[in-house]
């Protein structure tokens, strides 16, 4: 293998490396925006319903079926 062809290769697998570092950058930051997201719903959904759950839901249990 020449030198030119060893630097393109080289070349090459640094901006693989480079663009699959920023790829993972960005899933990051946007599951950090989700997370995020879904924290602020979830407590909006329990100021709604008054941090109370449904009266009756979850009292009993049928076993025979």
């Amino acid at each position: 293998m020449d030198i030119a062809a060893l630097s393109t290769a080289m070349s090459m697998e640094k901006l693989h490396v480079n663009v699959g570092y920023a790829m993972m950058s960005k899933v990051m930051d946007t599951m950090e925006m989700s997370t995020e997201a879904m924290a602020e719903m979830l407590e909006a959904a329990a100021q709604i319903s008054g941090g109370a759950s449904v009266p009756g839901v979850g009292e009993n249990i049928d076993i025979l079926v």
